[in-house]
């Protein structure tokens, strides 16, 4: 795994959040948007070093076709009632509870990590439409510790990039409304020089 590229703007092992404000909200079309905060979390290298040394990664193939193969990435997941593996992300999910009350109508309660080593692992185009989201308006947030990588969203029906959001470094990035039926994001391959990023992503009951 490459080493992390500590941010020039992060120079400090004091990890902590910041208000969240001011979300910067993007409508995509058809009852789907993006909220964004940048450097939400400060500390954030500190975070990524200790998630990446402390939380129990594992490798997973899934069946592709007629062959199975190795999932470009490595996961850990933490259900309702587990533990997180640091404070602060207990902390961010009952912050981002608290805020998205009034929309959400009930709390954040899992969390899915993923550690993206270098520039080969990835994520392909694809919606959490497994569970409720399926068929209900949901909220995913997800904050971004490490180097950035981009985060792209499209129609579900093919068509071009709506956005492309590099996050990293403390980044938190809030898909909501319709986003997981009728939007698709991804997270590409990429051939630059990448550290590696971890990406913890907050859901509700039922949402997979």
């Amino acid at each position: 795994m490459h080493a992390l590229q500590g941010s020039l703007f992060d120079q400090t092992d004091e990890i902590r959040l910041g208000p969240l404000s001011p979300l910067e909200r993007t409508e995509l079309g058809a009852g789907a948007w993006v909220d964004r905060l940048p450097g939400w979390l400060t500390g954030a290298d500190a975070l990524f070093e200790h998630l990446a040394a402390e939380v129990p990664w594992r490798a997973e193939r899934r069946q592709m076709y007629e062959r199975e193969v190795e999932v470009p990435r490595l996961l850990a997941f933490y259900g309702a009632g587990d533990p997180l593996p640091h404070p602060v992300l207990t902390e961010a999910r009952e912050a981002l509870s608290r805020h998205y009350a009034p929309e959400l109508g009930e709390p954040f309660v899992t969390a899915g990590l993923c550690l993206y080593r270098d520039g080969r692992d990835s994520v392909a185009w694809h919606g959490d439409r497994h569970g409720r989201s399926a068929t209900e308006d949901t909220l995913v947030a997800i904050l971004s510790v490490g180097d950035p990588r981009d985060l792209v969203l499209r129609p579900r029906d093919g068509g071009p990039t709506l956005l492309r959001l590099p996050l990293g470094h403390g980044d938190l990035v809030v898909m909501g409304g319709s986003c997981q039926r009728t939007m698709e994001h991804a997270v590409p391959k990429t051939a630059r020089a990448v550290g590696p990023r971890i990406s913890v992503q907050f859901r509700t009951r039922g949402v997979l």
